[in-house]
């Protein structure tokens, strides 16, 4: 087995809820749709109070390059367009329906039945998926079809396909494999088509047996198209470092995977471009996993975008006595829960519910010069030297060494003996950076 070279570490896997089945979550009643759920420029809201919508309806409209469309996940009527709050605690322009019943729009085919045969052209493709609103569900929701136009000059070898799941918890990804299996093989065909190309490898951590298996033996009738099992190591996930572990290229500073001729998608987007394409589905649900060491109902959730946080915690049980904190996504990664009124989105991956021991942060004390985080950092950058440079607002220096590289995957920050801030004040530094960097441009 094969892995990135660089750095990585080693957390608890903690796949506590891998072998549970996904479960469809009952409706909400009230849902709050955010306008904008993309990287990019937001999109703009084209209903109205009084509206009546099904599912599949436009909500918002992209009208600028890098921004996604949305679609009503529910049948129903807006009541309002307003602001909401998302589990940040930041408020977002958003859409409130009141649901009534579940009726689809007309175009939409809801039957079970498995579509094989791709009729729309390459260009075809990459048209529905921007007009269905699919994103990327590894993390970052970037527009979909946008990875597809390849620049002028450049060109796609392989289609590089993300199973790893690497955050300790996480297991919605593990289950589509095991359960969605010949959908996501036909949405790699449709994403080949998309690219023009022959060759897609699945990069899959070995702790994922039964995916690994099912997965490997679904790739015998699809020729072109490998799994490749990984040596389990974090964050082998990370677009870069799944590159390097597949195919042993390394994409330089600052530069995107095209560059060496590779795109990378998320097996969840894989899933959700079958549907966009073989049956005119947009991207209004996904795989969500409830998960922590005290949680008595592990669940792995189809969820609904626009269903209150709070909703899936009642529908599991509620909160256990020792809670410390709950995060939206992994423990390393994930952003902390402010507010579980707030809505789920397109990437909602998780609910992860970490006790109180486990949310207790270590006294912080000073450096030691172990150098264990340079070690560690996958992008062999010095993250101490950085966020020091970040700390004393020396922007300009903190560019210069590349913080902008930094991919936030939380490992000097795992393995700093001394428990200081590093990631935390690298992504100060990112913000004001890019913040720079716009600035610049704009001149």
């Amino acid at each position: 087995m094969t892995t990135f070279r660089k750095g990585g570490v080693h957390p608890e896997e903690n796949k506590l809820a891998k072998d549970c089945k996904i479960e469809v979550m009952p409706l909400t009643k009230k849902a709050v749709v955010f306008v904008s759920q993309h990287l990019g420029a937001p999109a703009t809201c084209v209903v109205n109070k009084g509206d009546k919508v099904k599912v599949g309806t436009l909500l918002s409209k992209a009208e600028t390059f890098i921004c996604a469309n949305v679609h009503s996940p529910y049948s129903g009527t807006v009541t309002k367009v307003d602001v909401a709050t998302d589990f940040n605690g930041f408020k977002k322009p958003a859409i409130y329906i009141d649901v009534e019943g579940d009726e689809w729009e007309d175009s939409i085919d809801t039957s079970n039945d498995i579509i094989k045969e791709i009729s729309l052209s390459s260009q075809e493709i990459i048209d529905r998926i921007k007009d269905r609103g699919i994103v990327g569900l590894g993390g970052a929701a970037f527009p979909t079809n946008v990875k597809y136009m390849i620049p002028e000059g450049k060109k796609a070898e392989f289609l590089v396909i993300n199973g790893v799941e690497c955050e300790p918890y996480l297991t919605s990804d593990n289950r589509i494999m095991i359960e969605n299996t010949e959908e996501i093989f036909i949405g790699i065909e449709i994403m080949k088509k998309a690219l023009n190309i022959n060759n897609a490898l699945i990069g899959i951590e070995e702790n994922k047996p039964e995916a690994i298996k099912i997965m490997t033996n679904m790739s015998k009738s699809y020729p072109g198209t490998k799994v490749v099992p990984l040596k389990l190591k974090y964050p082998q996930g990370a677009e870069k470092q799944l590159i390097n572990a597949l195919t042993g290229r390394e994409v330089p500073s600052g530069k995107l995977p095209i560059e060496v001729g590779c795109v990378v998608d998320n097996v969840g987007t894989a899933l959700a471009i079958y549907y966009a394409i073989q049956k005119n589905r947009p991207l209004i649900d996904n795989v969500l996993t409830f998960t922590g060491k005290s949680v008595q109902n592990q669940k792995n959730l189809l969820v609904r975008v626009g269903t209150p946080l709070q909703e899936i915690i009642d529908y599991c049980g509620g909160l256990p006595e020792d809670t410390g904190k709950l995060i939206s996504g992994g423990p390393m990664m994930g952003k902390a829960i402010m507010d579980t009124t707030a809505p789920t989105v397109k990437t909602t991956s998780s609910i992860l519910v970490m006790n109180e021991k486990e949310a207790k942060r270590g006294h912080m004390t000073n450096c030691i010069r172990c150098g264990k985080c340079v070690s560690a950092c996958p992008m062999g950058l010095e993250p101490l030297m950085l966020a020091t440079l970040c700390d004393q607002k020396r922007w300009e220096e903190a560019e210069k060494e590349c913080v902008m590289d930094c991919i936030e995957c939380g490992c000097c920050l795992f393995t700093c003996p001394a428990n200081r801030p590093l990631l935390d004040l690298i992504r100060v530094g990112k913000n004001q950076v890019g913040a720079i960097r716009r600035a610049r441009t704009q001149k």
